[in-house]
C-alpha cells in the first residue's frame, strides 16, 4: 500500500488531481442538499476547498493560480455568452427602468461597503471589504477581479507583496451563507411591512401585464368596403403597423398571400401581430372570427425549422425571399423561449425555430434551406469559444489610464473574456462566427469553471480558516456583510413598492441585483407567476458586469 499512502501524502501531479476532484465532488454533492426548498448549489466546493485547505495544499501556488484562473475564464465567458443575446434588448422599454434600478442598488452596495471601511477606521481593510462585499451580493466574478486587482498592484509595487497574498476569500466565504438568507429576508421584510398576500398580487399581475410585445394570431372576415380591391401591401400601408398575413381564403381557395394580393369583402384572412394593435386591425378589417384552419387547409401545412445550417447566420428574413422562391411564409420565431414576430428585418441565428406556413413540397425544401439537422446543434462551438477567449484575454491586457489611480487598469481576464462573450453572443454572426450551445452544454461549461475556481480559491485560502472565522475579526465581517446584503435592496425594494411597483417584480430585481439564485427560486415559490424569473434575467448581464469592474476599481482607487 506504498504506493497509496505516497499518492494521498505527496505532491504529484496525480495528487493535484485526486484532491481537485475529491473536493469539486464532496462540495457538488453538498450542495444539492436543500432546506425548505433551497440549496447552496456549487458554492458548497468553496467551503470544502476551505476545509481541505485548512490541512493541505494541493501542488504548489502555480498550479493552484492556473487552476483558479482557467476556471474563472471558463465561467465568465459561458455567463456571457448566456447573455449575450439579450443584453442590449434589456436596455430598451421597461428593461431600462429595472437596469436603472439594479444599477442603483449596486451603489448604495458600493457606497455602504466604503461607508463601513471608514466608519470602522480602517480595521478591516479594502481589499477585505472587496472580498466581503462580493461574499454579501454572491458574486463569485467579482471576487476573481478583486483578486487579479491585487496581483497587479503587487507586481506593481514587490514591497508591498503582502497585498497579493491578503486571503480575501475568506472575507467572501464568511459572507456569503448568509447573502442568501439575508436576500430572502429583505423580500419577507418588504412582504411584511406592506401586507402583501402573494396570491392576491399574482392576480393582480396576470390581470395588468401587458401582452403588447407578445405575437398574436387572429382571424378576420374582411368587411370593410373599403378594402375591397387593394392589395396587401396597401392595406399594411394604411395599417401603419407590423402584422404578417399567413393565410387567406378567397372562395374556396386557400392560399399564402403576398405582397401582390389583392383582398375583397368577405375573404378571411389570417395574421401574425402584436396585441396592442389588435383594435386598431379590427377597426381596419372587420371582426375576428373563428376558424379551424387545420380542417380546411389541407394543401397547406405548418412546421417548426431550426437554423442549424451556418451560411444563414446572421440573414434577415428578408434576404431569404421565402415568400417568392418557395410560397410559403415564416409567422413567428423561437429563440431562447421567446417568441418574436417575423419581420423581415429580423436577423436569424443558429439555433433559432422558426415557424413556416405553406405547401408540404415547398416547407420541405425550406428545411433543406435551411438545415432542421438537429444533431448539428449538439456540436460545441469550439472554435467560437477560444477565438473569443483569446480576443478577451488580449481585450483584458490592454491598460486604461485614469486620473489619480496608482497605475493603469485592465479589464484583466475576467473583464475582458467577459465583454467579448457578450459581443459575440449578440454580434457574433457578423464574423459568421457559431455562438449557440444548447442548455445543458453552456450549463456544463460554466459549472466545470466554477467548480475548478471555487476549489482553488479554497485550497489557497484555507490555511488559518478556523482562526479568522472564529476570531473577532470574523464576526466583524459577518456583521459586515448582512449590512451590505440587507441595507441597500431593502431602500431600493421599499422604494419601489411606494412607487406600486408589484412585488414579484421586486423580488426578481432584488435576486438580480446580487445575482442570487436560490432567493429568486424562494420567490417563484410564493406564487403562480414567472415575473420574478423576467425581472431577474433583465437586470443580471449589465449586474454581473457592472460588478465585476466596480470590484477592481475599488481595489486600485483605495488599496
Amino acid at each position: 500500500m506504498n504506493w497509496f499512502i505516497e499518492l494521498i501524502t505527496q505532491s504529484s501531479v496525480a495528487h493535484t488531481l485526486l484532491v481537485y476532484c475529491a473536493i469539486i465532488a464532496l462540495g457538488t454533492l453538498l450542495g444539492k442538499i436543500r432546506i425548505r426548498g433551497i440549496s447552496l448549489g456549487a458554492t458548497f466546493v468553496l467551503f470544502v476547498g476551505l476545509v481541505a485547505g485548512h490541512f493541505e495544499t494541493a501542488g504548489n501556488a502555480v498550479v493552484l493560480d492556473y487552476m483558479k484562473n482557467f476556471g474563472l475564464i471558463l465561467f465568465i465567458f459561458s455567463v456571457g455568452l448566456q447573455v449575450g443575446p439579450g443584453f442590449f434588448s434589456s436596455f430598451k422599454k421597461s428593461g431600462l427602468k429595472l437596469n436603472g434600478l439594479a444599477a442603483l442598488i449596486v451603489v448604495l452596495g458600493i457606497a455602504t461597503t466604503i461607508a463601513l471601511y471608514y466608519l470602522l477606521r480602517q480595521r478591516v481593510s479594502m481589499p477585505m471589504m472587496v472580498g466581503i462585499m462580493s461574499g454579501a451580493i454572491t458574486n463569485t466574478a467579482g471576487l476573481g477581479a478583486a483578486e487579479e486587482a491585487l496581483q497587479q498592484l503587487s507586481e506593481m509595487n514587490a514591497t508591498e507583496s503582502d497585498l497579493a497574498i491578503e486571503p480575501i476569500s475568506l472575507g467572501y466565504a464568511v459572507a456569503y451563507p448568509f447573502a442568501i438568507l439575508g436576500t430572502m429576508l429583505v423580500m419577507m421584510l418588504v412582504r411584511l411591512i406592506f401586507r402583501i398576500n402573494p396570491n392576491e398580487e399574482a392576480e393582480k399581475l396576470r390581470s395588468n401585464i401587458s401582452k403588447a410585445d407578445k405575437p398574436d394570431i387572429l382571424t378576420f372576415r374582411i368587411s370593410n368596403a373599403a378594402i375591397d380591391g387593394i392589395t396587401l401591401a396597401e392595406m399594411k400601408s394604411r395599417f401603419g403597423h407590423e402584422v404578417i398575413a399567413t393565410r387567406l381564403q378567397t372562395g374556396d381557395k386557400i392560399i399564402i398571400p403576398h405582397a401582390d394580393t389583392v383582398l375583397h369583402t368577405g375573404d378571411i384572412l389570417r395574421v401574425v401581430t402584436r396585441d396592442a394593435n389588435v383594435a386598431t386591425l379590427r377597426d381596419l378589417l372587420g371582426r375576428t372570427i373563428p376558424f379551424d384552419w387545420k380542417d380546411d387547409d389541407k394543401d397547406l401545412v405548418s412546421r417548426r425549422i431550426v437554423v442549424t445550417k451556418s451560411n444563414i447566420n446572421g440573414k434577415t428574413i428578408g434576404d431569404l425571399h421565402l415568400r417568392s422562391a418557395f410560397n410559403v411564409n415564416i409567422t413567428r420565431i423561437n429563440r431562447a423561449g421567446v417568441n418574436l414576430l417575423a419581420r423581415p428585418d429580423l436577423v436569424l441565428q443558429v439555433g433559432d425555430r422558426v415557424m413556416v406556413v405553406g405547401p408540404l413540397d415547398s416547407i420541405r425544401r425550406v428545411e433543406g434551406m435551411l438545415g432542421n439537422t438537429l444533431k448539428k446543434l449538439n456540436e460545441p462551438p469550439i472554435v467560437t469559444i477560444f477565438v473569443g477567449i483569446l480576443l478577451g484575454i488580449l481585450l483584458g491586457s490592454v491598460p486604461i489610464y485614469f486620473p489619480h489611480l496608482p497605475m493603469p487598469a485592465k479589464l484583466g481576464i475576467v473583464g475582458g473574456p467577459l465583454i467579448i462573450a457578450i459581443l459575440l453572443g449578440r454580434f457574433g454572426y457578423k464574423l459568421h462566427l457559431i455562438t449557440y450551445t444548447t442548455v445543458s452544454a453552456n450549463l456544463m461549461l460554466r459549472e466545470l469553471g466554477l467548480s475548478f475556481f471555487l476549489a482553488s480559491v479554497g485550497l489557497s485560502a484555507g490555511k488559518g480558516l478556523v482562526e479568522s472565522v472564529f476570531s473577532e475579526n470574523g464576526l466583524l465581517w459577518l456583521g459586515c456583510g448582512a449590512v451590505i446584503t440587507i441595507l441597500p435592496p431593502l431602500l431600493v425594494a421599499v422604494g419601489c413598492r411606494l412607487l406600486k411597483m408589484n412585488f414579484f417584480t421586486i423580488c426578481g430585481l432584488v435576486a438580480g441585483a446580487h445575482t442570487n439564485a436560490p432567493p429568486l427560486a424562494y420567490a417563484n415559490s410564493l406564487g403562480d407567476t414567472d415575473e420574478p424569473s423576467v425581472a431577474y434575467s433583465t437586470v443580471y448581464p449589465m449586474v454581473t458586469f457592472v460588478r465585476i469592474l466596480a470590484a477592481q476599481f475599488m481595489i486600485l482607487l483605495f488599496a
